[in-house]
């Protein structure tokens, strides 16, 4: 059987459609998702009116009852834009075909733009697919496992020179330990701690009480006995024992890893959780077409506040 990656389906969307749709076509997308819920007519972001005055001269919209002026782009992440549509629904789509991501630089080239442009538009993407998960709980076989990154402390050449890199005081500090809640056949919640013991107050308020929890050895997840019906696997002796095991949850780490290894090259410090939180809306979506992938990333960036955390950012307004 056909793996859906590799099927037909998997490609409803390509760049070359995007690309040949036109500046016109591109903001029409935009505009019926920015004003979805009125069959994409403009309302008034302000006060909701819906008697619009429509200056296509300039792209921009005027409200006929508190005279506003605004854009479909005003008040979300694109706010300010400088890239065309065309180029923000090409990035959009670059972005979402990455497996494992997508490298700032190489975005940069695609699109012939400063690779600032790029980076900062990749993490605003990044914090609009996070929006799926606030407020996520999760029931069912919950597994949970902890990753740690960052930190890394290059060993010195010579032999004698060299200090065990366990031990707490030759460590920089700098590691953290990225937890990830993944529901069987639903969503992944990451979180970012400093011992995966730290994450049993978050499975407090996510995991229902109901929910069944798997866990690994660790002794960090001991405290979970109290609150749920948890089960352990012990993986120095293996990887399942009578049908519980944390493959799913390792399954993320894997594409989390491939994507540090392989695309960003480095992913710790302030940045983590938004990898993180990223990997965690592919994990979830790893079975939808790229042009609904799309559209899902497109209409969580059109319906998003403006970031905070990236407007100004290389203004160092942030």
């Amino acid at each position: 059987m056909q793996h859906f990656l590799l099927s037909a389906a998997a490609r409803s969307i390509s760049l070359k459609a995007v690309f040949s749709m036109g500046e016109g076509k591109a903001y029409d997308t935009f505009k019926a998702l920015r004003f979805a819920a009125n069959d994409g007519d403009p309302v008034c972001p302000r006060c909701g009116c819906v008697e619009i005055y429509d200056i296509s001269s300039r792209r921009r919209f005027k409200c006929a009852a508190c005279y506003t002026q605004f854009s479909v782009t005003s008040g979300t992440i694109f706010a300010s834009r400088k890239m065309s549509f065309t180029d923000l629904l090409a990035a959009i789509v670059i972005f979402v075909n990455g497996a494992k991501g997508v490298a700032a630089l190489q975005l940069s080239r695609d699109l012939d733009c400063q690779y600032k442009t790029a980076f900062v538009l990749t993490h605003k993407l990044r914090e609009a697919m996070a929006r799926e998960q606030a407020g996520v709980s999760l029931n069912g076989i919950v597994e949970i496992d902890g990753g740690y990154f960052g930190g890394y402390r290059k060993p010195e050449n010579r032999a004698e020179d060299r200090k065990d890199r366990r031990l707490k005081v030759h460590q920089t500090g700098k590691r953290q330990c990225v937890v990830i809640m993944r529901e069987r056949k639903g969503r992944s919640l990451p979180f970012i701690v400093a011992n995966e013991g730290d994450a049993c107050p978050i499975v407090r308020d996510r995991v229902g009480t109901l929910a069944t929890i798997y866990a690994d050895e660790g002794t960090g997840w001991d405290a979970l006995h109290q609150g749920w019906d948890t089960k352990r696997v012990n993986h120095s002796v293996a990887f399942m024992d009578e049908g519980v095991c944390t493959n799913q949850a390792e399954s993320y780490f894997s594409r989390l890893r491939r994507a540090e290894i392989g695309t960003h090259h480095h992913i710790a410090g302030p940045y983590l959780a938004a990898y993180a939180n990223e990997m965690a809306w592919r994990e979830d979506h790893r079975r939808v077409a790229n042009g609904n992938q799309a559209a899902l990333v497109a209409g969580a960036a059109i319906g998003s506040r403006q970031s905070r955390a990236w407007a100004g950012y290389w203004q160092r307004a942030a």
